[in-house]
């Protein structure tokens, strides 16, 4: 091909989209690791532990079976049906099949969702802090992010929040409970009073619950399709198999719907990736329907994580982190440290990855200016010696 010099005329939407501040961080450690660094990687979104054995045999036996063909944009009969099992068992939920509809991971159910609702003139209501890529798939869809102030509560979004932010254009919220990147959980009470106010405003949810089961107690687990049917007439699940059972890489999630809004995201799926995989689908399946126990196995280890990472951090001069209630990530507030030269949270963060080899990911890019996210899904040990390396930067750039 002809070399050119030639500006790509990309489209005025895309350019408006911001890249994403996790991969990128991701990207930083593949590198360092490449190069032969003992990196510390506080960064990646995703669980240490390998997909459970069993559900890898499924997917393997659903291969040898000839499971390797298109399917239904829904997904098969039974991954829909394992789904709507699974919510009568675990949440003693109803669920019709035709508000089900199988998607390529937890985030293209909330993009099927966005751009089904949102356009051009729409408002939608977004909390602080934010998982990156809720703003840019409201950019996509040509409306407007309108941002919720929360750290006067901690990060903890309420009812209260909500109505005081909507406006005669707001078309839908963005709930993610427990949180990326804080590991806020919203308390069951509060939860409905928000699904209430935006019912009663005529405002849709989507209810982000890609961590649902990784909830510590005495926090309790939800899912807003335990709601009652007027309020989730409102309501958009995302769910995902990624945290929850380690299949970051196999692409699968799904949604659940009004069946307009699932019939509308249908047609953005059939145009884009037809259908979800059909083996990931089989993984699924054995996910929803096997014994639970590696779930439990893998939030215990969490917990234990947690409850080590959070006063470590609170020992460090400068430091201050809430203790989350779910979700595998610390969310500390690092303006304490920021001084002299280091001017932001972006600036703490090059600091560690210059000086400490240790990648966490900068709180701006979740619209937390002045804190950082570290995911503790990884290690004791690894936590333990990044912890280390960060108090080492600290009191030497403090002196």
């Amino acid at each position: 091909m002809k070399h050119t010099t030639q500006e790509f005329p990309v489209s005025p939407t895309i350019a408006r989209m911001q890249s994403s501040s996790t991969i990128a961080a991701m990207q930083a450690a593949t590198k360092m690791r490449a190069e032969g660094i003992d990196v510390v990687d506080f960064g990646a979104g995703e669980p240490d532990f390998d997909t459970p054995a069993h559900i890898k045999h499924a997917a393997i036996e659903a291969m040898r079976n000839g499971e390797t063909k298109y399917t239904p944009t829904a997904g098969t009969k039974a991954f829909v049906k394992a789904i709507t099992d699974y919510y009568k068992r675990e949440f003693d939920v109803s669920i019709d099949a035709t508000e089900v509809m199988g998607t390529a991971g937890g985030k293209q159910g909330i993009f099927n969702a966005v751009v089904a609702l949102a356009c051009s003139g729409d408002e939608v209501l977004i909390a602080k802090p934010y998982w990156v890529s809720f703003p840019e798939m409201v950019t996509f869809a040509g409306a407007t992010s309108a941002f919720i102030e929360t750290e006067d509560n901690d990060f903890q979004l309420t009812a209260e929040h909500v109505a005081r932010s909507i406006t005669p254009r707001t078309k839908l919220l963005i709930v993610n409970s427990p949180s990326n990147p804080s590991g806020r959980v919203i308390p069951i009470d509060e939860f409905c009073r928000i699904i209430e106010t935006c019912a009663a405003r005529g405002v849709y949810v989507i209810s982000d619950e890609c961590y649902v089961r990784i909830v510590y107690p005495p926090a309790e687990v939800f899912s807003a399709t335990t709601l009652p049917a007027e309020l989730r007439d409102y309501i958009c699940v995302s769910g995902s198999f990624s945290k929850t059972y380690a299949m970051t890489g196999w692409r699968i999630g799904y949604t659940i719907a009004p069946q307009a809004w699932t019939k509308a995201m249908l047609k953005i799926e059939q145009h884009s990736t037809s259908n979800p995989c059909s083996i990931a689908q089989a993984a699924g399946i054995e996910a929803f329907t096997a014994s639970q126990d590696c779930v439990a196995g893998m939030l215990n280890e969490y917990r234990k994580r947690r409850d080590w990472l959070i006063p470590a951090l609170n020992d460090i001069p400068g430091v201050r982190c809430t203790m989350p209630e779910g979700a595998f990530y610390a969310f500390p507030d690092v303006r304490g440290c920021l001084k002299g030269e280091l001017k932001t949270s972006g600036d703490f963060a090059d600091l560690l990855l210059r000086e400490a080899q240790t990648v966490v990911t900068d709180g701006a890019g979740f619209g937390a200016e002045g804190f950082v996210r570290i995911s503790y899904a990884t290690s004791l040990e690894r936590l333990q010696e990044g912890v280390r390396r960060i108090r080492d930067v600290v009191e030497r750039f403090a002196s």
